[in-house]
């Protein structure tokens, strides 16, 4: 079946309209008709080959709204007309320890919504830049949130359940002091998620023109993170700080204000590696300094269903797909509050 789509045929040629096969519903599989599609930093840089083995044509996009349009003779769970979102996994082996622990983010045959092997044609993933989408039912997440929030509901997808997962792990609560680093379309959420889990919320940003912002986002305070003054104030004080920013940056100005056992996880996937911090900031208070990557279904799901429950969407920007390389442009500027999102009607032309 070919249906419409947006993407690169090369790293350096901009993205473009373009038809993509997908394949008929197989029996346990749901076929979507994608209504809205997040825009991540991670789609430029893949599309863009920054990252290793991009395969094109790249069809980028794992924040995937829309509706059943149908299922699989023995799909139970869903059915046409449902509201639904894929993220960013797509497929994984079923039975590794990770995958029985519900983590199939970690499992090694993980298979993302894009650029990742398939049976499929032309023989990788092709993601939400699309008109549609047929996927596993056991990666199809329900979506609770009244269908006039569907766009916003989109980047929770991927930035939602980004930021969320670590809240979770490490235990953010009532009593829990949070940093969160950056404030863009990682960062908007986690302090969001921190807020609502009842966590006392600091936002850290380069910008004092963010600080009205942070506050109305639910930060409890803001620190302009080149003011040395503001930064001593915090020092020793943080359980947990969510380092959200995608481009190499000190790390150990945020360590040394993490308390004895405290943790600083990061979020952001910088192009280039960040410069290695220095061992003592993390030894001399028993400090982490740890990674997290997106969730497992069952928690993708779950912070889903809280996000409706407390009202929870991104801050975003809907745009048309003939908008999407300004909207790449605009995002390395950091030219967005805080999401764009591109509605997918428009692929039609």
């Amino acid at each position: 079946m070919l249906v419409n789509a947006y993407g690169a045929h090369a790293g350096d040629q901009p993205l473009q309209p373009l038809q993509i096969t997908r394949r008929a519903p197989g029996a346990h599989d749901v076929q979507i008709d994608i209504a809205f599609c997040g825009i991540c930093h991670s789609d430029l840089h893949q599309v863009r080959a920054e990252w290793q083995g991009t395969q094109f044509p790249c069809v980028p996009g794992h924040e995937i709204v829309g509706r059943v349009a149908a299922v699989g003779a023995h799909v139970h769970g869903f059915r046409p007309g449902d509201l639904v979102g894929i993220g960013c996994i797509v497929d994984s082996c079923k039975h590794c320890a990770d995958c029985e622990d519900g983590l199939e983010n970690y499992c090694d045959g993980m298979i993302g919504t894009y650029n990742f092997p398939t049976p499929d044609a032309p023989g990788w993933t092709l993601g939400g830049y699309s008109q549609q989408i047929v996927v596993h039912e056991r990666y199809v997440l329900r979506i609770r949130h009244p269908e006039e929030q569907l766009a916003a509901v989109a980047p929770l997808l991927c930035a939602g359940i980004t930021t969320y997962s670590p809240l979770r792990h490490w235990n953010v609560g009532p009593g829990k002091k949070v940093g969160v680093v950056g404030i863009g379309g990682l960062g908007h959420m986690g302090i969001k998620l921190a807020h609502a889990l009842g966590a006392h919320v600091v936002a850290f940003t380069t910008s004092d023109s963010k600080r009205e912002a942070a506050l109305q986002l639910g930060a409890d305070e803001v620190v302009v993170s080149r003011n040395a003054e503001e930064m001593a104030a915090h020092a020793k004080s943080f359980d947990l700080i969510l380092n959200t920013v995608a481009a190499p940056h000190d790390l150990d100005a945020f360590l040394v204000l993490l308390k004895r056992d405290g943790t600083m996880t990061l979020v952001g996937a910088p192009a280039t590696a960040h410069d290695s911090p220095n061992v003592f900031n993390l030894i001399m208070k028993r400090r982490t300094l740890a990674g997290s990557m997106i969730g497992g279904i069952a928690q993708t799901q779950e912070m889903l269903d809280f996000c409706a429950e407390h009202g929870i969407v991104a801050d975003i920007e809907r745009v048309r797909a003939d908008q999407i390389n300004e909207s790449y442009e605009r995002m390395l500027k950091g030219d967005v509050k805080y999401r764009f999102v591109i509605d997918n009607a428009t692929l039609a032309g």
